[in-house]
């Protein structure tokens, strides 16, 4: 067998999940029949990638003091479990949930009640040897994100409309492998890093406030205003 023949024997099949973003309205900018909608990823607008840097520099607030991270302890026991795989959450998702002054800005900022609420690693339904952690759920659970860990060491934010946590049980019988495959077909790739995913949650829940409940002539920050013109572009 040949090197390359080797390497690419070696390499994990590529995962094709369907793609799209899960969000509500925009007001009259991004209309939304339901709670919620699926978005395909290339009518959002793009992202500076110098913006996404890891510090969360443009997060209100992101400077503040930490104080006693709320979800400190879980995230050390995520990666207590995850290391006897070979899994490492990606730096981007420990900054984020190790800081008292960032991990409480989903849940501050959501307009339609989600929260944080991180899992222990979850069997990947897709693939053996992936494992998800669930760290954002609606208060409804409409909509449910997961960080997905590949064994290749690649890294990104699903969705689904399902509850993937089997309290710790392998899946097997007809019954599991039926919810395996559903689970499975349930699952939407929404970000390709977990910055891109806060970035975009919060910049429109808070535009959400802007548009719906305060003085939509107020002045936008830069990066609320640029996110919003996309879609006054788009428009005309």
């Amino acid at each position: 067998m040949s090197a390359s023949t080797a390497a690419s024997a070696s390499a994990p099949a590529p995962l094709r999940f369907p793609t799209g973003w899960c969000a509500t309205d925009l007001g009259a900018h991004r209309p939304c029949e339901f709670t919620y909608e699926v978005y395909p990823l290339e009518s959002l607008p793009s992202l500076d990638p110098g913006t996404l840097d890891g510090t969360f520099r443009w997060l209100s607030g992101a400077g503040a003091p930490d104080g006693d991270a709320d979800h400190r302890d879980d995230l050390a026991s995520v990666e207590a479990s995850l290391a006897p795989l070979g899994l490492r959450l990606p730096a981007d998702f420990r900054t984020f949930y190790g800081s008292g002054s960032l991990c409480r800005a989903f849940d501050e900022v959501s307009v339609t009640a989600c929260w944080s609420d991180l899992s222990g690693p979850l069997q990947s339904p897709a693939e053996d040897g992936a494992r998800l952690i669930r760290f954002l759920r609606d208060q409804q659970d409409c909509v449910i994100w997961y960080l997905y860990l590949r064994p290749s060491g690649e890294t990104f934010v699903v969705c689904s409309h399902l509850e993937l946590e089997f309290d710790g049980q392998e899946l097997n019988g007809t019954e599991a492998a039926e919810f395996r495959a559903a689970a499975a077909d349930s699952l939407v790739r929404c970000a390709s890093t977990f910055e891109e995913f806060a970035f975009r949650f919060v910049v429109e829940n808070e535009l959400w406030m802007h548009l719906n409940t305060t003085n939509p002539d107020a002045t936008l920050a830069p990066h609320l205003q640029k996110y919003l013109d996309h879609y006054a572009a788009a428009a005309s």
